[in-house]
């Protein structure tokens, strides 16, 4: 996985990154492909932001997580959580659209079989 990380209104820090390089490799384990992540990281007042636009295929997250009291770690964790159900949910969707198609193909096939065989009697 390819991440550009970016911060705003906070020092750069490598515990930091460290901590998004292991969030996100975690993450990168369950994409079919190879993706690019920007991360932008940020403190705005009271509160930690961690925000990512991940590419993958087909596959386009945009997410935000969120802490209080200036949390940088608890923002990223929370934020590779959502990444994580969002993969999950597209990956679930991808299931059900190939098995819906797989049978209805299996069902046109009989549907032209059965008019075949009542056509010869």
């Amino acid at each position: 996985m390819n991440i550009s990380i970016t911060f705003k209104n906070i020092p750069s820090s490598d515990a930091v990154k460290s901590h998004v390089e292991k969030k996100l490799s975690k993450l990168d384990k369950m994409l079919d492909a190879p993706a690019e992540a920007q991360v932008v990281l940020a403190d705005e007042k009271l509160r930690s932001i961690a925000e990512i636009n991940l590419t993958c295929n087909k596959l386009k997250i945009h997410a935000s997580g969120e802490a209080e009291e200036n949390n940088m770690y608890a923002a990223i964790d929370s934020l590779a959580e959502k990444i994580k159900i969002q993969i999950n949910k597209f990956k679930e969707k991808q299931k059900r659209h190939l098995a819906g198609d797989k049978q209805s193909i299996k069902n046109e096939t009989l549907e032209h079989e059965e008019l075949d065989d009542t056509d010869s009697e």
